[in-house]
């Protein structure tokens, strides 16, 4: 059997890499996010939030409510729901 622990399945992050990314100092989510990917598959960390906030949390010897969630990134300007409707050549009006 392998040893390989997933911990984020969208992006294929194992525990390795989150240790990894620990080692060198990135203990906040944020920076493990950037680091390693983590959360940035298609669920946005809503799998894998949870696992990482625990783990990076013992890592840093921090209780896990001191943990920040992951930050949303909303679009830079308003989309409307037409051009996300819009097929490929088709412009949205």
């Amino acid at each position: 059997m392998s040893g390989k622990v997933i911990v984020c399945r969208c992006e294929d992050v194992t525990l390795d890499d989150l240790a990894h990314s620990a080692a060198l100092g990135y203990i906040d989510i944020e920076e493990a996010k950037r680091y390693t990917g983590l959360g940035t598959g298609p669920c946005q960390g809503k799998e894998c939030m949870v696992a990482c906030a625990l783990y990076l949390a013992e890592a840093a010897h921090r209780p896990p409510s001191e943990m920040a969630p992951f930050t949303t990134r909303p679009p830079v300007a308003p989309v409307t729901l037409g051009t996300l409707a819009a097929r490929g050549d088709e412009e949205a009006k």
